[in-house]
C-alpha cells in the first residue's frame, strides 16, 4: 500500500487581527513607535507590512519615496523640531550674555584704566577716500 503525503500548506506570513493592526497603527501614529521599531517590537517579519497597514487603516498620509525612507512620524518630526528650535532659542540666549558681558567688561576696562577700547565714531566721513 502505498502512502500518500497529505499537503498542508504552509504559511510565511502570519495572519494578524484587524484589532492588532489598529493597534499598532496608532502607536505608530500616535508617536510612540516608528514602522521599523514596530516591526521589531511585534515580530512583524515584513518589511512593508506596517508600511501598508497605516497606508490602509491610518489616519495620515503614508506617502513613502524610494529614496527617501520615512523614519519618522509627523509627531516625532514635531517634536525633533520643537527640540532643535528650543537649543536655537538657547543658544540665541547665550550669544546675547556673552555680548552684555564683553560690553561690560569694555566699559569697565575704559573707565577704570583710562584705555580706549572702542573706536569713537567720526564726526563726519568724507565722499572720497583718497586725498586731494
Amino acid at each position: 500500500m502505498e502512502k500518500v503525503a497529505e499537503k498542508k500548506s504552509k504559511r510565511s506570513q502570519r495572519d494578524y487581527t484587524l484589532g492588532f493592526k489598529l493597534q499598532v497603527v496608532a502607536e505608530v501614529e500616535g508617536g510612540d513607535l516608528t514602522y521599523k521599531q514596530a516591526q521589531k517590537k511585534y515580530g512583524i517579519q515584513g518589511r512593508s507590512t506596517v508600511l501598508v497597514w497605516l497606508r490602509k487603516h491610518g489616519r495620515l498620509t503614508w506617502d513613502v519615496h524610494p529614496h527617501q525612507p520615512m523614519s519618522q512620524t509627523p509627531n516625532q518630526r514635531i517634536k525633533e523640531l520643537e527640540a532643535q528650535l528650543a537649543a536655537a532659542r538657547k543658544r540665541a540666549d547665550q550669544a546675547e550674555l556673552k555680548a552684555k558681558l564683553l560690553d561690560t567688561i569694555i566699559d569697565v576696562a575704559e573707565g577704570q584704566m583710562g584705555i580706549q577700547i572702542r573706536k569713537k565714531p567720526s564726526a563726519r566721513q568724507s565722499g572720497s577716500s583718497g586725498k586731494k
